[in-house]
């Protein structure tokens, strides 16, 4: 009997102790279960060119051998230096932004629809409404157009959480992430949840950044104003701790505690 109470302890303990660390296989990215697969191809679907929504801000370039003749099309902030330079904050005010209906509005041109158009699209609508009603041909005409920055915003169990802009054309989900301070302990890796604005309002979907084959979901690619939440593991809220040393740190502590609460009472 003796010993069998001199066990419970023990039992305790250990149950506690696997319940409530975290394993490792729920804290490493795209785990591969397939051990004789090397690689995953991406699909075509997943690496499709995002296409232009309402609110977005593009940013338009214009070149030509005068560049006086296209000073007009460009938004740019001279620095006291004389340094042309371009900033989040200044796209915000000199870039074009797409209203409610998809249009932007260019000088000369008027207005233009982009909706639903690639950067490259609005580029080939650009240069050829150009060529064909101003410029000629001998003037050299270059056209760039890109998004100002592709925003998206990081919530819950991350290191820094907030809105983000990173200046690439594409940026993957782990990207965004690891410039956001990475997910920490306890934060579930297998649910991270991506709010999208999509035409016809918001969709919501789950992926399970500790797969391999999350590098096939749609939403491995963020779109500009995606919206990434990180849940918590059931093990925050239980407060024992993280790891096994945490855990034997807490379950110690509660005991003294228990025990010095018992003598206290037997003495009084």
């Amino acid at each position: 009997m003796r010993i069998k109470k001199a066990l419970l302890p023990l039992v305790v303990i250990s149950i506690l102790l696997f319940t409530s660390c975290i394993p490792n296989k729920d804290l490493v990215y795209l785990q591969n279960s397939k051990k004789n697969e090397k690689s995953i191809e991406v699909s075509e679907s997943v690496s499709k060119p995002y296409r232009v929504q309402t609110n977005d801000i593009l940013n338009i370039s214009i070149k030509a051998l005068d560049q006086r003749l296209v000073e007009m099309f460009n938004p740019s902030i001279t620095t006291s230096q004389g340094a042309s330079q371009l900033s989040q904050q200044s796209l915000y005010f000199n870039g074009f932004s797409v209203d409610d209906h998809g249009n932007i509005r260019v000088p000369v041109l008027g207005e233009l629809n982009v909706l639903g158009y690639t950067v490259e699209e609005i580029r080939d609508v650009l240069e050829k409404r150009l060529l064909d009603e101003y410029f000629k041909s001998e003037s050299r005409m270059f056209v760039t157009v890109k998004l100002a920055g592709l925003k998206y915003t990081v919530n819950g169990e991350i290191g820094k959480p907030g809105t983000n802009v990173l200046y690439q054309d594409k940026v993957n989900i782990m990207e965004a992430i690891a410039n956001s301070g990475d997910i920490t302990m306890t934060g579930d890796r297998k649910n991270v949840q991506v709010i999208r604005k999509l035409p016809h309002g918001f969709e919501t979907h789950t992926i399970d950044l500790t797969d391999v084959s999350a590098i096939e979901s749609p939403y491995f690619y963020i779109q500009p104003n995606d919206y990434i939440y990180i849940k918590p593991l059931k093990q925050k809220s239980w407060g024992t701790g993280t790891t096994g040393m945490q855990t034997i740190g807490t379950i110690i502590t509660a005991l003294s505690l228990i025990t010095t609460t018992i003598l206290l009472t037997r003495n009084l």
